[in-house]
């Protein structure tokens, strides 16, 4: 893992970054798609958001190397996944030419999209993309976890959710079909996740750390976060400075987090405190169980500060993390922070930030 960069302050007075003209309608449609789907009772209206945030169906003929498909994790609740593998794979080595042209088995990378527990979808277009390019670069295959969303589902069925699909994996997983996509090698499995969906990484990763002995083959490698949703009562500099910020606006997030934990609790709850969601795992961190971390951290996202406190509490209990920092939100940028470059996935213009994470932690 990298070393903590230095932090790149935005200019005062600035609330986001510079924008071409083409990100910055994206980013306004993304703020109005978040304030026109949440009703006045405080309830999100499903209907709507499905046709502003259309989702794009699974395709099983190979895009850029990629193919993907929907797979179910639980009927009974139920819980499904987008599955994304390269199907040119390395080769294993073997006796005969049948075994020669075995697809060698990959690392599978179990990711969670953003969305502050309540938006987007494993099928939302920008997320399809950032998992297609993250197979495509770290010549994994990506499970992309279509976790129940709050309101109607609060703490702590996403993290229920993300645990299950370990469980699955555990259990065989998906049974990969058609010529050259490889099997899943499930001791090489790495948790990622995109704002919402790295807080979720983390608690999934917490859980399997306290019991890691109930796992009959899978073994968590490391995790990756990305600018990952975390807060707490209390305003930090980052978050009075940069209140105003699009999509991610302080008003916003506090909506979130009451959507998102239990009736009664406020932001200093386990889930969302950054010394709370690390309460606990300091034996498991001595015995290595709990993963390293690389955790990004975005130069204009008002939630830094306690990005860097979850850092600082990984630190404190002996786990190994990189936190790198960027000084603005396009490389990184996140579905839930900024837009992509025209023609490009969500994850940035040139090179997923997240792609090359996997790419360098997978092999």
């Amino acid at each position: 893992m990298g070393e903590a960069a230095a932090d790149p302050a935005p200019a005062k007075g600035r609330v986001a970054p510079p924008m071409s003209w083409r990100t910055r309608l994206s980013v306004l449609a993304a703020g109005y798609v978040t304030d026109a789907t949440r009703r006045a009772d405080g309830t999100v209206n499903r209907r709507l958001l499905g046709v502003l945030d259309k989702g794009v169906a699974a395709c099983a003929a190979p895009r850029n190397g990629v193919a993907s498909r929907d797979v179910t994790i639980d009927p009974a609740v139920p819980l499904r996944a987008r599955l994304f593998y390269p199907c040119a794979a390395p080769t294993a080595a073997g006796d005969d030419d049948a075994e020669a042209e075995r697809p060698a088995a990959v690392p599978v990378v179990v990711f969670f999209h953003g969305g502050g527990f309540t938006y987007h979808s494993a099928a939302s277009p920008a997320y399809d993309a950032a998992c297609r390019r993250i197979a495509r670069h770290a010549g994994a295959a990506v499970l992309s976890v279509d976790y129940r969303r709050s309101l109607e589902h609060r703490f702590p069925a996403a993290y229920d959710d993300g645990f299950a699909a370990l469980r699955f994996l555990d259990d065989g997983g998906p049974d990969v079909p058609g010529p050259g996509a490889p099997p899943i090698d499930a001791a090489r499995c790495f948790l990622a996740g995109d704002s919402a969906g790295g807080n979720i990484a983390h608690h999934v990763a917490r859980r399997y750390a306290l019991d890691p002995s109930a796992f009959a083959s899978l073994r968590l490698a490391g995790f990756i976060a990305i600018q990952p949703f975390f807060g707490g009562e209390e305003r930090t500099p980052a978050e009075l400075r940069l209140v105003g910020a699009p999509i991610v606006s302080v008003p916003r997030t506090d909506w979130m987090w009451r959507a998102f934990l239990p009736h009664g609790t406020d932001r200093d709850h386990e889930a969302s405190s950054p010394e709370g969601a690390t309460t606990g795992i300091d034996a498991a961190a001595a015995a290595g169980f709990f993963p390293p971390a690389t955790v990004v951290i975005g130069g204009y996202d008002p939630l830094q500060d306690w990005q860097r406190r979850y850092c600082d509490a990984l630190h404190g209990k002996g786990r190994r993390s990189g936190c790198s920092s960027t000084p603005t939100p396009s490389t990184p940028s996140t579905c839930s922070r900024s837009s992509p470059s025209p023609g490009t996935s969500c994850y940035g213009s040139r090179r997923s930030s997240l792609a090359a994470a996997s790419d360098g932690i997978c092999r």
